[in-house]
């Protein structure tokens, strides 16, 4: 009877937290959610499923939109007015969705790297790195295994590792009979998994900002960035899928649609499917160097490294001007009494406005490639600016495709869909069972809404406060932070109308679907990994360093034992062909 007292009284602590934030924030989503139930699920399920069935990533979200801002001007049995209403919703969404500095900055970052790609392309840089890398990458097992090195590389944003990593790798797994789906996941899966744990990154001050936000609720008052390293070890999604991948490459063994993907790739040469629609447009080809230029990987090395020292002296000194221009008096006399300590560049780092920062490191590059290309004599400086603007076409689609799951994004927050899916799946919860109910919540709010900070920003004010709840321990209350942070990841992570699934395909030349459906099957098999070995242990009180080494080996012996070899069905095609007399 106590037992069940206590759980009465969590439920009813959570429901009051759940309803007092709602009401603090003043936001109609609340009353949205309660209004209109189940049908706030309706846009991200028609997009979601239109998605699968049509493969129109545009329409499929579109359609999506359209469904939220009718539900949202729906008044009586007035349907016309209602669907007229709803298009001039729709259009105001791609409005303020382009209007807001970061998301204009996320898209001139796209084209901006679009269009260095072109010029790097151009003066043979591409080539020239992708003839160095294939001559280590000899094998399919060490060019997906390159690929994973260098998306771990560019650790610092998941946007530029989609749009860098794809580009340069496309070539070499391409040669090597690597299908675009594999190449596409590698990708995808280095992208936010280590732009989430990395320790300096562009998600770091957002992630701390909400866990010391969430402490401040329940009065106390914490380091939020050494909870923020105390939660890595427990963020055991990112770690298994980033393990996956290097497994995958060791053993040659996969399942599911990539198994059909890859031996397609190896067996017919085709790295794509016969129907699919790669996310490239013909604005993209063309871009070889002349001829008798010579190659050089200098051509590609040096814009590239622009873009990446750019893009991390700028994040120092965009944050580093924010804070100085604020009111917190601690962190101004940290950058002024040391500015170049370890705790000066995170705080800088998380400070900074990272859109603006890649956009400006972007053309920065973008400069740097002109001049050497010019300076070599390889294309005049009426034929760069042709080939950067021919590079950013390249990249138009994604910018659409981008402002439309904006739209939508706004539109579920105003429909309540995050509150509804929270309240329906809050129920009495047993305190080894909270971190692995948090993450699957996580996910299932993040492969519906297709964000991830929004989902942390949604459910990190709840879970940390319903953990100290049912135990103030701080080892389980950081257990849960971690779970809302790599539930937010994993859902994202695979979601269709995800910007970066969306940049993933982009960057891979992958048709979106495929890679969505390829993906998928490898994404739900670590997250059913990391509830069952991974949070479900450590809620029952066994101590992570012996949880998260015995995950990693499940994750290889799963990709061992239930993946089958790609190459089998290539030797038994050579077995059964007929012998030429």
């Amino acid at each position: 009877m106590k037992r069940k007292n206590k759980v009465l009284i969590f439920t009813i602590l959570f429901l009051l937290l759940s309803v007092t934030l709602a009401f603090a924030e003043g936001n109609p989503a609340a009353e949205n959610a309660q209004k209109f139930g189940v049908l706030t699920l309706l846009p991200p399920l028609v997009s979601i499923v239109l998605a699968f069935i049509t493969k129109n990533v545009v329409l499929s979200l579109t359609l999506g939109v359209l469904s939220g801002t009718f539900l949202l001007n729906i008044s009586g049995n007035n349907v016309f007015n209602a669907l007229f209403q709803a298009f001039l919703m729709f259009v105001g969404r791609i409005l303020s969705s382009l209007a807001d500095p970061w998301n204009a900055g996320i898209i001139l970052q796209c084209l901006a790297i679009g269009g260095l790609i072109a010029l790097v392309s151009k003066m043979g840089g591409a080539r020239a790195i992708a003839e160095s890398l294939a001559k280590k990458a000899k094998t399919p097992s060490s060019a997906q295994l390159i690929t994973w090195l260098l998306g771990i590389l560019v650790f610092f944003d998941d946007y530029a590792n989609s749009l860098i990593v794809g580009p340069i790798m496309r070539p070499v797994t391409d040669k090597l009979k690597i299908s675009r789906e594999k190449l596409a996941f590698i990708v995808d899966a280095t992208a936010a998994p280590i732009a989430g744990i990395a320790l300096i990154s562009t998600w770091v001050g957002y992630e701390i900002s909400l866990i010391k936000d969430a402490y401040a609720g329940i009065g106390q008052d914490v380091n939020a960035y050494g909870i923020f390293v105390s939660t890595i070890p427990y963020r055991f999604y990112n770690i298994l899928i980033l393990m996956f991948i290097a497994f995958t490459a060791l053993f040659l063994r996969e399942f599911g649609p990539m198994l059909k993907a890859e031996r397609r790739a190896r067996l017919e040469g085709k790295v794509l499917s016969d129907d699919a629609k790669p996310m490239v447009s013909a604005e993209a080809t063309g871009l070889e160097p002349k001829e008798g230029i010579k190659l050089s990987i200098w051509n590609a090395v040096i814009p590239i490294g622009v873009l990446i020292i750019g893009a991390f002296a700028g994040f120092y000194y965009n944050g580093y001007n924010a804070i100085m221009a604020g009111e917190d008096k601690e962190l101004i006399n940290l950058l002024t009494t040391a500015p170049a300590s370890f705790n000066a560049i995170r705080e800088a780092f998380g400070a900074s406005d990272a859109s603006v920062v890649l956009f400006q490191s972007a053309l920065f590059a973008c400069i740097v490639a002109m001049i050497m290309g010019i300076s070599k004599k390889m294309f005049s400086l009426n034929e760069a600016i042709d080939t950067w603007i021919q590079g950013m076409k390249s990249l138009i689609i994604t910018g659409v495709i981008l402002l439309l799951a904006w739209s939508l994004s706004g539109v579920i927050k105003e429909l309540g869909t995050a509150r509804f899916l929270t309240s329906i799946l809050s129920d009495a919860i047993p305190k080894f069972s909270l971190p692995s109910i948090i993450f699957i919540m996580g996910s299932i709010i993040s492969f519906a809404t297709g964000t991830s900070y929004g989902t942390m920003g949604i459910l990190m004010p709840l879970a940390i406060p319903l953990a100290y709840a049912i135990s103030p321990d701080q080892s389980y209350v950081v257990m849960c932070a971690g779970a809302v942070l790599t539930g937010a990841i994993f859902g994202d992570h695979c979601s269709p109308i995800s910007d970066t699934t969306i940049l993933s395909s982009m960057g891979s030349a992958c048709d979106h679907m495929d890679h969505t459906k390829t993906q998928l099957w490898y994404s739900v098999s670590i997250a059913i990994v990391t509830v069952i070995f991974g949070y479900i242990p450590v809620g029952l009180g066994i101590p992570v360093y012996v949880v998260l080494p015995l995950a990693i080996a499940i994750t290889g012996l799963m990709v061992y034992f239930v993946g089958k070899p790609v190459e089998e069905a290539v030797l038994e095609k050579v077995i059964e062909a007929p012998v030429e007399e």
